[in-house]
């Protein structure tokens, strides 16, 4: 495996190839329906190899090609299933592993940043990776104190490579567009390639991550590791044993699923009152399933065994497993937490509350002033998304996901006229992300989580006594398609 940069030139073949070989199959698959196949079962066919040709690219190439395929893996559940089945197992890789760099780099990385006697710093570090992704490495390794710790080594020419590939990439978003139906490429993008500076910031990073790990240090259900040095292109960080969110995914039990999937809501929304940040990368790779007791690594079923009782935290969790939390790369600066209009507006919703909300969306921006919706169409095309957050108690699965996204693409759909004419603001575009991504998630798990309840304990506005005045964003960001320029469609 070669450097990560290469010649710039190659990797821009690569992408640069992509469409050409969609085009191609494009040919093929008219070929196929002359030939007597269906067009449903010749559209099914291309869309499988064009996704098993685009993640092969992007997972070789790593770099902005690589966090792009990372960002669209989370979005797996929306496909149908006999589309998605044949190709889950090269989404869920781009969650959790890509080709390593060579060892010759990792050291001349280290021994430029921490000197000649790097591996002073260290009784022990392991040559081979632990993990690799789209902008660097994990190395396990030992501190010099005792500590197990994990060392993230930058990849040299990161940046050039993530500014390039995302550049590439916009170029052809149209093309992307229908493997993920439901979903649009081209603000993605975008706003990946507006957040290259601060994910190459490993400084930044150390300081959202120790500020987590602060605040988490004594929490029962969440483990953020500290940081335990930092320097360009190298972050030492408290190593934590677990099981990646991609495996809980493929061959976890349903306890499993189900505390994942609670724990992961309730980080969400606690993160940001308590932090003033937004973990904003919620990809499986970034996560793990920890057992309460280290000597018992497959977590006594998620049965909490120290005190001998029935294993549940006093919420009901099962309180045998924790959530460990990784990369704080990208995240979202809320010093003040949520805005309370997510919470007030999305109660309002729940209420049937038609013309406050949509007076609140038109006040917001979600709504242009040269547009005229009806406030009963737009309560009806902002329900059914809202489903998790109206019962005690939410499934989550494909299906359900599948169906959201098969609603808001269908050009033919009331709901797709109307998310097209809606608009989504700049500012509100990453909590929109992060949020969508996280549902994503929930819904790979399968997991059945209280949703309700982590909105009502974390989510200001959304109970009535904790309402405030109006003032930045509006109904969770949980639909899947805002059109228009300036909008999700066109930001």
């Amino acid at each position: 495996m070669s450097d990560l940069p290469r010649k710039a030139v190659t990797r821009t073949a690569k992408l640069a190839a992509l469409p050409l070989g969609f085009a191609g199959r494009a040919t093929w698959g008219l070929g196929k329906r002359i030939g007597g196949k269906s067009a449903e079962l010749v559209g099914r066919e291309l869309q499988q190899r064009t996704a098993e040709q685009l993640f092969k690219v992007l997972g070789e190439l790593k770099g902005g090609a690589m966090k792009f395929g990372q960002a669209m893996s989370v979005f797996e559940s929306a496909l149908p299933e006999e589309v998605a089945g044949p190709y889950r197992a090269a989404l869920t890789k781009l969650q959790e592993a890509a080709p390593p760099m060579p060892t010759r780099t990792v050291h001349a990385v280290l021994t430029e940043r921490l000197g000649e006697d790097w591996e002073d710093l260290f009784l022990e570090f392991q040559d081979k990776p632990a993990a690799a992704a789209s902008i660097g490495q994990v190395h396990r390794a030992v501190w010099h104190d005792g500590r197990e710790v994990a060392v993230k080594v930058q990849y040299p020419g990161a940046g050039e490579a993530l500014l390039s590939d995302l550049n590439q990439l916009s170029r052809f978003a149209r093309l992307l567009g229908p493997l993920i139906p439901g979903v649009d490429i081209k603000p993605l993008i975008a706003e990946l390639r507006d957040r290259v500076s601060e994910e190459l910031d490993y400084g930044l990073e150390a300081q959202a991550q120790q500020a987590h790990a602060e605040e988490f240090a004594d929490d029962p259900d969440v483990l953020v590791p500290a940081v335990v040095h930092q320097c360009e292109q190298v972050l030492v960080t408290e190593w934590i044993d677990g099981i990646p969110l991609s495996e809980v995914i493929t061959d976890g039990t349903q306890e499993e699923r189900d505390r994942a999937g609670q724990l992961l809501a309730r980080f969400l929304f606690s993160g940001p009152s308590r932090t003033g940040l937004l973990h904003a990368d919620p990809h499986p790779g970034n996560f793990r399933l920890l057992p309460d007791d280290p000597k018992d690594p497959e977590g006594s079923d998620g049965v909490d065994v120290s005190d001998g009782t029935d294993g549940t935290d006093g919420s009901g969790d099962k309180s045998g497993w924790r959530l460990g939390v990784l990369d704080f790369g990208t995240v979202d600066r809320l010093p003040a937490g949520l805005p309370p209009t997510i919470g007030s507006s999305l109660r309002m919703t729940l209420e049937g509350e038609a013309e406050a909300v949509y007076e609140l969306l038109c006040e917001e921006g979600f709504v242009k002033e040269s547009i005229d919706l009806d406030p009963d169409a737009v309560l009806d095309y902002l329900l059914p998304i809202i489903e998790p957050a109206q019962l005690d108690e939410f499934t989550f699965s494909r299906g359900w996901m599948r169906s959201q996204a098969a609603r808001i693409a269908d050009p033919r759909s009331p709901a797709h006229q109307l998310g097209k004419q809606l608009n989504l603001p700049p500012a509100y575009l990453l909590i929109h992300r992060v949020t969508l991504s996280t549902i994503g998630v929930l819904c790979q798990l399968g997991a059945t989580v209280r949703l309700r309840q982590e909105l009502e304990e974390w989510l200001p506005g959304f109970l009535p006594d904790a309402d405030a005045e109006p003032e930045a964003d509006l109904e969770m960001g949980l639909d899947l398609d805002l059109g228009d320029e300036g909008s999700a469609a066109g930001a």
